[in-house]
């Protein structure tokens, strides 16, 4: 295959991608209010376990309502498209790999979209319901009255789902190392102490409150994530000596 079909084939890839994308985001423009009733959720269960907390979602800027559609699509197709474009990825990558480097290959991709999916998951179920309580309480130290902006709470939903979904992917970058022998498994656990302080910066700056708790509940799940990370290098370097 000459230069220029690679090419035309990386073109319809992103073709394919950016096709995918556009349709999963026409379906959540279609079924908006359904989308964003789930997408309230978090906000829900807070005002439910908190029966005097009461907040409206309202707007402060003439152009505020059409920046939280094009968040609520671009995050839903985002979501939702990010497995398909990871197939297509494969399918213009895959005829340059041999049969060894595939066995490689297919399990790391679907590693990363199960990986990014629960980094999502949890985000959505566990850090931005407690990042709102948090807000919550602080508001109620203060007695501040809470009026939050529809583009606030989806800004903040936007980024937290997307930057806990990209945080999950860690291990499999470190196994990627360890595979190709520039990490190992030794000196993944003489450093884990630098590697827990690495793990709650990380926390500190993508929660974005203050408080011990919430970080901590974001960095236990990422630890959890590395030492996983060190067993699966232990198994890669086994692997690879016993082929030497």
């Amino acid at each position: 295959m000459g230069f220029f079909d690679h090419i035309e084939d990386l073109r319809w890839t992103l073709v394919k991608c950016v096709g995918i994308f556009l349709i999963f985001a026409v379906l959540i423009g279609i079924f908006l209010r359904q989308f964003n009733d789930v997408l309230l959720w978090p906000l829900n269960s807070v005002q439910e376990s908190n029966p005097d907390f009461v907040v409206e979602l309202g707007t402060i800027s003439v152009m505020e309502s059409f920046t939280v559609l094009i968040q609520l699509c671009f995050l839903g197709a985002f979501v939702l498209a990010a497995p398909f474009m990871l197939v297509f990825i494969g399918q213009f990558v895959s005829p340059a790999l041999t049969e060894r480097e595939l066995k490689v290959v297919l399990p790391l991709c679907i590693a990363a979209m199960i990986l990014f999916l629960v980094g999502a998951i949890f985000s959505f179920g566990f850090l931005v319901p407690s990042t709102l309580r948090v807000s919550v309480e602080l508001n109620e130290f203060f007695n501040f009255v809470t009026r939050w902006t529809a583009g606030s709470y989806y800004g903040l939903l936007t980024w937290l789902v997307l930057g806990v979904g990209a945080s999950f992917e860690f291990p499999l970058l470190i196994v990627m190392l360890v595979y190709m022998g520039i990490l190992t498994t030794a000196a993944l656990k003489k450093y884990r102490r630098h590697a827990i302080v690495a793990i709650f910066i990380v926390a500190a700056i993508v929660t974005p409150t203050p408080d011990p708790f919430t970080q901590t509940l974001f960095a236990a799940p990422l630890y959890l994530l590395f030492e996983l990370s060190i067993i699966a290098g232990a198994r890669v370097e086994r692997s690879r000596a016993a082929k030497d």
